[in-house]
């Protein structure tokens, strides 16, 4: 049989000479110091705390420095709930995208929240599976729990979405896509004009015979305007396209079936340089040598597409800028209730070792 022995302090009861337990208080929880604490601590009013946190500009500057000196004591945070309500200010803004998993969206978001903390707001990012249901899901929620404006990525949405941009009236600003027409403010670059860089430099070097490699066309409008583009360049020659997913493995998928062809293309043109990475690993596995055998040119610029072998030739988009501007432009809308314009932002031919003249 084990003994199990408890152990317990006892005090001694100086009528009856027993012990009995000494029954110790439970310390007090420590209290998260509130507005009202650092006022009482300043000798201040509440509304004087609410304005250094808020506007210390307009602060004195001795007063500013009891208040600063009182939260400091305190190890006081401001609560972002009560700072809402006593503002009437949530300071984020939300920023639908279709994936994490593509490097262009975390350059940009990467520049949009850096950007948007010099406006002293907050981003919070949501993916919507590149789904318009799921967007215009995703949108009522950011907005539900106090967005103060969206960013949004591509021209094309679903009426759920446009009924719940025009019910809330809530800053809303289009990016990755431009078209002055649009009801709602774009900043990002001209798609059609993108390809046709791409397409031009193949046909400078003599191509004629060249594949167009893309993802989806159902659910992503930039890659419509990228074919579009190509379209209505005077080309004399012949383009054939080829759908898969934007990955590394649909462009590799690509390249198994180019490499089959009896007659193969002599240069590959790629709408996104995620599928044209897969193309190029696709082609080195059956031996074929880029740009040797066949020339190569992607869209994107992504910084892998510089160190690739050969170093892949690609139209750059300059997504971080477009994530600066669009913080600036929502920001400023916020502020102001003033809507952008439209901005377009021009894109540039990287030329690299994947393209030769044949």
């Amino acid at each position: 049989m084990k003994l199990v022995t408890y152990v317990n302090t006892f005090l001694k009861n100086p009528q009856n000479g027993r012990l009995k337990p000494t029954m110790q208080k439970a310390p007090e929880p420590k209290k998260r110091a509130n507005l009202r604490d650092v006022a009482k601590a300043a000798g201040v009013s509440v509304a004087t705390v609410s304005r250094v946190l808020n506007e210390p500009t307009v602060v004195k500057k001795d007063t500013l420095e009891k208040v600063q000196t009182a939260i400091a004591e305190l190890k006081f945070v401001p609560s972002a709930a009560a700072r809402a309500i006593n503002s009437g200010r949530t300071r984020f803004v939300g920023a639908l995208v279709p994936t994490l998993d593509n490097a262009i969206f975390a350059r940009f978001l990467a520049a949009l929240e850096r950007k948007l903390s010099d406006h002293q707001l907050s981003l919070i990012v949501a993916t919507t599976e590149a789904r318009l249901d799921i967007e215009a899901e995703k949108a009522k929620s950011l907005i539900d729990i106090g967005a103060e404006g969206l960013i949004i990525t591509g021209a094309t949405h679903s009426p759920a979405f446009h009924d719940l941009i025009e019910r809330t009236m809530v800053p809303t600003i289009i990016t990755s896509f431009f078209d002055p027409e649009n009801p709602l403010p774009t900043i990002g670059y001209d798609n059609a004009t993108a390809a046709q860089l791409a397409l031009q430099h193949l046909a400078d070097l003599g191509h004629r015979d060249i594949a167009v490699v893309h993802g989806p066309v159902h659910d992503n409008d930039r890659t419509r305007e990228r074919l579009a583009g190509l379209k209505a360049l005077s080309f004399a020659g012949n383009l054939a396209t080829f759908e898969t997913e934007i990955s590394h493995q649909g462009g590799a998928d690509v390249a198994k079936q180019l490499g089959n062809l009896r007659h193969r293309p002599d240069a590959i043109l790629c709408l996104s340089d995620v599928v044209a990475l897969g193309v190029l690993l696709g082609l080195q596995a059956q031996k074929i040598v880029v740009p040797d055998q066949i020339s190569m040119v992607g869209i994107d610029d992504l910084p892998t597409s510089a160190v690739t072998v050969p170093p892949l030739t690609s139209v750059h988009l300059p997504v971080s800028r477009m994530g600066e501007c669009a913080a600036d432009a929502l920001a400023h809308w916020i502020t102001t209730q003033q809507e952008p314009k439209p901005e377009k932002l021009g894109a540039r031919l990287i030329v690299r070792g994947s393209t030769k003249e044949v």
